[in-house]
């Protein structure tokens, strides 16, 4: 099996070079590059000697310009101003984040920050890449912080500032709240890590105020919630217009497999789609400056609507039109009229063959590592350019995938001694030691007190850890969508002690699934069982039996009871099927 941090084509230092020499890839400092930083130079490598650019003309594929600031850099950052004094104190986010704004970088840091701005004058996208990070079995996926920077002030001397605060807030994300809960789950101590940070150009193209790409997505080669006739190891494909912020978040995006690119999800009507289909975007926002504050990750983005993109003919290649008269959707946006960001001029009419292109590059990818993978990726499209489709790969990370044969039986869902089934698991294998349950109550729950919610389940996750309790997780909504009306906004420090999950809908809240990259890739690693009950499928939750239990603990949200005995969650990822089934005492 490769791996992310198995030996890789060495970095060349940075040489002063970004956009118009060579290399692609390189590096400030000496020390080590994380796991994203190797898993990039690993795909840059893979894809000079295997892709075979004559195969698809339309598109130039290769890895965004990146330089990566060593972890050698980050120590010397630490040490010099003291800081891990400071972190070692468990301060609020905010006051580390301010801590770290006012702390100066490595000297030996700044030339080559400041060379780099003065050569670029597009759009930077500063990543973490920690040593712990995509790892296989703990990855750290998306538990540290990614902000992006216009980079498009009119004098070098501004342009460096912002990205230095970029560098420092990056580097600060290590000792978050959310990181350190992590941290602690995967029994780790926050002095392991070493933060490498990635400053790399961002894919996209200018329009107006905003710059953004015309598609962002995610790619797996396994498929682990399957829908119509497709099989797990068709994979799976999410896309959205704008940045892929969206996507790894959590939010609305349009999923289908890539070998049947043409099926329309499971939508109950148009009217539905119009409705569960992506509305709003990310961008970078390229216009007025915004209210000053470098310890807000999302400082200079922007969230705009579809109107927006129709101004800046963006939705052209990635949108239907609705027509009333007859009910339907036509596709393009050669009439007026709502529009439905699916994706069908790409997937349906084949304007370019990127579905096509998404099944080479994971073919090639899980060949490589010897396992089913992840990727993220951005695409800009300009008709008039050769070739007219830029394709930046931005990520490939491994998946687990077990092989362990488990039996469900789904033929008696009011059997009372099922706690929960569904035919919509994602996993697979058996649990047999949990007897911790915490669950959100039916009886308080509106969606509007989602964020609450969060902050409740990360105090009871938090004392669960400490006393080395797996637990049961079962809500409302999508778990970790970045959208509080959609589901319950949890990042996975948050809720990392759990070992099963259930996502229950409701009528007021009946969402598809959430594939968030980062979300999701954590679940698989870590073997999580993960348990979609919509409202309508005919599987029930005993919620009574949960209500009977005596509380642990209890908030005003959320309740923590024991089982009597453990309970046994069995889980066929062959067919998607699970079961929750009560323990006997």
């Amino acid at each position: 099996m490769a791996d992310t941090a198995s030996p890789r084509p060495a970095l060349p230092r940075f040489d002063r070079h970004f956009v118009d020499g060579q290399p692609r890839c390189s590096l400030i400092g000496s020390g080590s590059i994380g796991g994203k930083a190797a898993g990039l130079v690993l795909i840059d490598d893979v894809l000079s000697r295997r892709f075979e650019p004559g195969a698809f003309p339309a598109f130039e594929v290769a890895v965004p310009r990146l330089s990566v600031i060593g972890a050698d850099l980050f120590a010397a950052f630490m040490e010099q101003n003291d800081l891990w004094t400071l972190v070692a104190t468990e301060r609020p986010d905010d006051r580390i984040a301010l801590a770290f704004q006012q702390a100066d970088l490595p000297v030996e840091l700044l030339g080559d920050l400041r060379t780099l701005v003065e050569q670029v004058r597009t759009p930077l996208a500063v990543r973490s890449s920690s040593r712990l990070e995509d790892a296989l079995l703990h990855p750290f996926a998306g538990v540290y912080a990614t902000k992006m920077t216009p980079n498009n002030q009119p004098d070098a001397d501004t342009r460096f500032r912002k990205l230095a605060e970029a560098v420092k807030y990056v580097y600060a994300s290590t000792f978050f709240n959310s990181a350190r809960s992590y941290i602690r789950a995967m029994a780790h101590a926050p002095d392991d890590e070493q933060m490498a940070v990635i400053v790399q150009e961002v894919v996209g193209a200018r329009h107006g105020d905003r710059f953004y790409p015309d598609v962002s997505g995610v790619g797996r080669s396994y498929n682990f919630y399957r829908s119509g006739q497709a099989r797990p190891e068709d994979g799976v494909v999410d896309l959205a217009l704008g940045l892929g912020k969206t996507i790894v978040d959590g939010g609305v995006c349009w999923n289908y497999s890539p070998r049947f690119p043409r099926a329309t999800p499971p939508f109950a009507s148009v009217g539905a789609l119009l409705k569960q289909t992506q509305v709003e975007f990310w961008a970078v926002n390229m216009g007025r400056p915004p209210a000053y504050d470098p310890t807000v990750e999302t400082e200079y983005l922007v969230r705009s609507g579809l109107a927006e993109a129709d101004y800046d003919g963006t939705l052209r290649l990635v949108a239907s039109t609705y027509v009333a008269e007859s009910d339907r959707l036509a596709i393009g946006t050669g009439m007026p009229g709502p529009r439905v960001i699916n994706f069908a001029p790409l997937l349906v009419l084949e304007e370019y063959p990127i579905n096509d292109l998404l099944r080479r590059l994971l073919a090639i990818c899980q060949d490589e590592f010897g396992e089913a993978v992840e990727m993220e990726f951005a695409l800009t499209i300009d008709r008039g350019a050769i070739p007219p489709v830029r394709f930046g790969f931005l990520q490939v990370r491994p998946m687990v995938v077990s092989n362990e044969v488990v039996e469900v039986d789904l033929s008696h869902p009011d059997d009372p001694e099922v706690l929960a089934a569904s035919d919509r698991v994602m996993g697979n294998g058996v649990v047999s030691n949990l007897r911790d349950i915490v669950y959100v109550k039916p009886a308080t729950f509106e969606a509007r007190y989602t964020p609450e919610i969060a902050g409740e389940l990360a105090d009871l996750n938090r004392r669960l850890a400490a006393e080395h309790r797996p637990y049961l997780l079962m809500g409302f909504g999508r778990w970790g969508s970045s959208d509080p009306w959609l589901g319950i906004p949890v990042v996975w420090g948050q809720i990392g002690g759990a070992r099963a999950i259930v996502e229950a809908t409701l009528p007021e809240m009946d969402v598809e699934l959430s594939q968030g990259a980062h979300f999701f890739h954590n679940i698989s690693s870590f073997r999580v069982s993960y348990f979609s009950v919509p409202h309508s499928s005919g599987f029930r939750i005993d919620w009574n039996g949960l209500d009977a239990l005596d509380a642990t603990a209890e908030t005003r949200f959320v309740r923590h009871v024991r089982a009597p005995a453990p309970l046994e969650v069995r889980v066929d990822g062959r067919r998607g099927a699970g079961v929750i089934r009560w323990g006997r005492p």
